[in-house]
């Protein structure tokens, strides 16, 4: 009988593909995964640090995972073990704390891993894979504790990704999300020392993923708005069907002020023009956001910009995260630390600002048409799905089958979802 494996991944996109990665090379070698309620041999537990939140469910599925796999091997991995290795290992049934995620080939290796993968096959449990192009970022924002965790900059070749993304799509796979730790720095590490026009660019390599053929879409994982530059919207122009309109943008405040203490690189006005910009080129954008409430010295005004930059930019979706304050970075030790109250305040506003403002987005989208990729049909024969734009979408009647990339036209605003018809 085969060794059982379970595997659990808190966190970003980039977690979730690297414990792929991990999987498949083990499954590679002869490990099943267990069943929910089958005990396993070894477990494969992903960590996140970005809150303190992550951390807390870390020590939680780790304890939980040993609880439920008493003679199981757990080795943990992700950012939570770069930071607190020692915290870690301390856990119960800890046997192995990986720090440093170019050590993974050489755990695959220890398993018994000869051919280590180039890349992942799937994504277990998916309908969109995601696509690790680049790992570290090396800005300094005074909040943010993953450069210290992920502080090698690095991208893939873009042979390696091609040949990645062929793979997938030839596995069945209608989307792939590129994705990173600074998505928008792909390519920096390969131009050092090249003349500017032998640059690689994620323009580039978006533009070579589309080059593969049709039958598939592209979408970009979380980007900075000054990164969305006018190479990559001639791409998303010209590759319109294939290429997701939508743009996660990270704006994190409104502030010019907050912005300045934050340490980001640029103001209030470059993200609102660069947004507004995209409006100009491309048909009905989908914009996406991070946004942070109640940073350190935050006041009513700070926080009014940030909800004003909202609305002239029109988020149909805000991650709305309250300070959660990171051991060594500046803005742990900075002064006027804001209530928990006045975040959790402040944070009910925004989701009441994000559901007004994914309406008056919704309201637009009507009569248009969008490309849905269906991921689940009901036993009424309704399909939902996630469409081009980054909203869902629930198709009544219309003989969809899972995994179908479909065309279909925009009747109605249900709030949460829309509702659609073949087009």
């Amino acid at each position: 009988m085969s060794a059982k494996l379970k595997t659990y991944t808190l966190g970003c996109k980039v977690n979730q593909y690297e414990t792929q990665f991990v999987r498949e090379g083990l499954i590679g070698v002869g490990y099943t995964d267990a069943d929910k309620d089958t005990p396993a041999d070894l477990c494969i537990i992903n960590t996140c640090t970005i809150t303190g939140e992550g951390d807390s469910k870390s020590r939680q599925i780790i304890r939980k995972m040993n609880r439920e796999n008493p003679e199981a091997r757990l080795i943990v991995m992700g950012c939570y073990a770069t930071r607190e290795p020692g915290e870690v290992a301390a856990l119960p049934g800890v046997a192995e704390v990986i720090t440093d995620k170019r050590e993974l080939p050489d755990l695959l290796g220890r398993f018994g891993v000869r051919d280590i993968p180039n890349g992942i096959s799937g994504l277990d449990g998916r309908h969109r894979a995601y696509v690790k192009v680049q790992d570290g970022c090396l800005l300094k924002c005074s909040y943010c504790i993953i450069p210290t965790v992920r502080p090698q900059m690095s991208s893939r070749p873009q042979a390696e990704i091609i040949e990645e993304v062929r793979r997938l799509v030839d596995n069945g796979y209608r989307e792939v999300i590129l994705t990173g730790i600074h998505l928008g720095h792909y390519g920096v590490d390969f131009n050092r020392g090249k003349p500017k026009t032998d640059w690689v660019r994620l323009s580039s390599l978006v533009r070579e993923i589309c080059s593969i053929g049709d039958g598939f879409r592209v979408r970009l994982s979380s980007i900075e708005a000054t990164e969305v530059t006018r190479e990559l919207i001639e791409v998303m122009q010209d590759h319109g069907d294939q290429v997701c309109p939508h743009l996660h943008v990270c704006v994190q405040s409104g502030s010019d002020r907050i912005l300045r203490k934050m340490k980001r690189r640029w103001t209030r006005k470059h993200i609102i023009d660069r947004c507004q910009h995209v409006k100009e080129q491309l048909a009905s954008p989908a914009f996406s956001t991070d946004l942070i409430v109640g940073f350190p010295g935050e006041t009513e005004a700070d926080f009014e910009d940030s909800l004003d930059a909202c609305r002239q930019i029109g988020f149909s979706k805000i991650h709305m995260f309250p300070f959660s304050p990171r051991k060594t970075t500046p803005a742990a030790e900075m002064d006027d630390q804001i209530p928990k109250a006045v975040k959790q305040e402040r944070g009910r506003v925004v989701q009441q600002l994000e559901t007004e403002l994914r309406s008056e987005y919704f309201d637009a989208l009507v009569n248009q048409e969008l490309q849905l990729l269906v991921e689940d049909v009901d036993a009424q024969g309704v399909a939902r799905g996630t469409s081009c734009r980054y909203a869902n979408v629930a198709v009544a009647g219309a003989q969809f089958q899972d995994n179908d990339l479909a065309t279909v036209r925009v009747v109605s605003n249900e709030g949460d979802h829309l509702t659609a018809v073949k087009s």
